[in-house]
């Protein structure tokens, strides 16, 4: 198949490429074609078997760096949430009730169409580490010009206090990037995309995706109904761990959203992320202000990041 004779679609921050073709949709990678075509539908895969929709595999080509995948049209959660703003906690519900769903999840391993098992990874505190290491290796040499090095260290421990502050173990089912972009609707039916990232981590990392969504601006009453929503259905958490395992991976993936999108920007000259930094700032400062756990946090960013260099 000639790829370069159809129009692509738009894509997200991979390496990925999709194009419709005769109602599928083509993804090609060229790079990280493991983790962007097999590792995917292996996800895609565990989904399917615990009855979420997901895009069904309808025939690869590994050997020329595409699949062919289940067309899901063009109506995500994001399109629907900006243009209803009467009916958003509504819609939340609806996507709470699909993360409910998403958390039961117990399949850890799956074969995939090349014959291989995939077995899910544990989101270790080391992962977790090197994710925030971005916002050190990518943002802040970018920022900082004086005294880099000393900030980068003194980053670095607090982020590690931050991480062994974590209360829940790595037993829930974790798609990773669980916002309303990452979410089709189809026959009113909610389809989860771009799922290649899964893990088995911490039951309240998808939620702090969903509700401090940076290309998302919603209210702080919303969060909070969200959030509360969430809560509602989970009577059995314990609330006080939930909601502190909430705020640090919400700041620590806010960090680490920084650092990707410089890095989108620096390495592989796409631009468009970083009108999204500082709405990521404004996440973090929302979790960080008037917060005991962020004390140390707050100072250092306060002293080296103004305000002028956040927006």
């Amino acid at each position: 198949m000639n790829l370069s004779k159809l129009k692509s679609l738009s894509g997200d921050a991979s390496f990925r490429k999709f194009y419709r073709y005769k109602n599928v949709i083509i993804v090609f990678s060229k790079k990280n074609t493991r983790k962007n075509l097999l590792i995917y539908d292996a996800i895609n895969k565990i989904l399917i078997k615990n009855k979420i929709k997901a895009p069904k595999l309808i025939s690869q080509n590994y050997k020329s760096k595409y699949i062919q995948i289940e067309d899901f049209g063009n109506i995500t959660a994001y399109k629907e949430l900006k243009k209803n703003n009467k009916k958003k906690i509504t819609y939340y519900k609806k996507i709470i009730k699909l993360l409910n769903l998403l958390q039961k999840i117990k399949t850890k391993k799956i074969k995939t169409f090349l014959g291989s098992s995939y077995i899910v990874p544990k989101y270790s505190k080391k992962i977790l580490l090197s994710e925030a290491k971005l916002f050190l290796d990518w943002y802040v040499p970018k920022k900082i010009k004086k005294n880099q090095n000393l900030l980068k260290k003194k980053l670095l421990l607090i982020f590690k206090k931050l991480i062994n502050k974590i209360k829940f173990n790595n037993k829930t089912f974790v798609h990773r990037d669980f916002h309303v972009s990452n979410l089709m609707i189809k026959n009113n039916k909610f389809c989860i995309i771009d799922s290649q990232d899964a893990v088995f981590g911490n039951i309240a990392y998808d939620l702090a995706s969903l509700i401090d969504d940076v290309r998302l601006k919603t209210s702080k009453n919303l969060k909070t109904s969200i959030f509360e929503e969430y809560i509602k259905t989970n009577k059995k958490l314990n609330v006080v761990n939930f909601k502190n395992d909430f705020d640090i991976l919400s700041v620590l993936r806010n960090l680490k959203i920084i650092g990707i999108f410089t890095r989108l920007s620096m390495r592989d000259k796409k631009n468009n992320y970083l009108k999204l930094i500082p709405h990521a700032w404004r996440l973090i400062e929302q979790r960080i202000e008037n917060n005991s756990r962020f004390v140390e946090l707050k100072n250092t960013l306060d002293k080296y990041f103004s305000k002028k260099v956040r927006n």
